[in-house]
């Protein structure tokens, strides 16, 4: 498999940026600058370029050609903690999750909105993102007052666009609605036995 590491370098900037504007507007503009900065070392850089696709992401790439298995993702997500998975813990066979903090739940979609903008920006719109979270949320880890503010801060984006994602107004939020949830839940059992779906291609 041939790597592309000027092609990847070039996708990752760009999505780091838009991730920066955003975040300006979000109102948590010097947190971003920090955003992703692990793809940029040799761990993730190396392999991301050798499954670089350009029209997504190099984890699913990986997943295609790797039995499901992303070292990728193994390397950024624990990094990151703007991801769901970083606020994941496991214990005696239990799934434990926590509530992301403020600011790493605003990157998150910070992260999203740049992500369907800089791999379809043809066809961007400011749902796309929110479509992208609603499609996949119900199988993730993520923590119910999280999942509930960040639907929310979608919400808000596509009705009032940068007026509505105002840090006053989102921190607000946040604490109100994170209040009614645990700040870390149990889940039992996460083994099914089941198969996982088969990954396909959409070369």
């Amino acid at each position: 498999m041939k790597s592309h590491p000027f092609k990847h370098l070039r996708t990752i900037t760009k999505h780091r940026h838009q991730v920066i504007r955003n975040a300006f507007h979000f109102g948590i503009f010097f947190h971003a600058l920090k955003h992703d900065l692990t793809k940029y070392g040799w761990r993730e850089f190396h392999l991301s370029a050798k499954y670089y696709a350009g029209f997504r992401s190099p984890v699913f790439e990986e997943r295609i050609r790797n039995n499901y298995f992303s070292l990728i993702c193994q390397h950024h997500t624990k990094r990151n903690a703007h991801h769901w998975e970083y606020w994941t813990d496991y214990l005696q066979g239990r799934i434990l999750i926590k509530q992301m903090p403020y600011k790493y739940a605003v990157e998150y979609v910070c992260d999203v909105l740049a992500a369907t903008k800089t791999y379809d920006p043809e066809h961007y719109k400011p749902e796309n993102g929110y479509n992208y979270f609603l499609a996949r949320v119900d199988r993730y880890y993520m923590a119910k007052g999280t999942r509930e503010f960040i639907k929310w801060l979608f919400e808000q984006y596509i009705k009032y666009g940068n007026k509505g994602v105002k840090r006053k107004i989102t921190k607000k939020a946040y604490q109100e609605i994170t209040s009614q949830y645990p700040n870390v839940e149990v889940i039992d059992g996460p083994y099914n036995g089941g198969e996982l779906p088969e990954l396909l291609s959409e070369e």
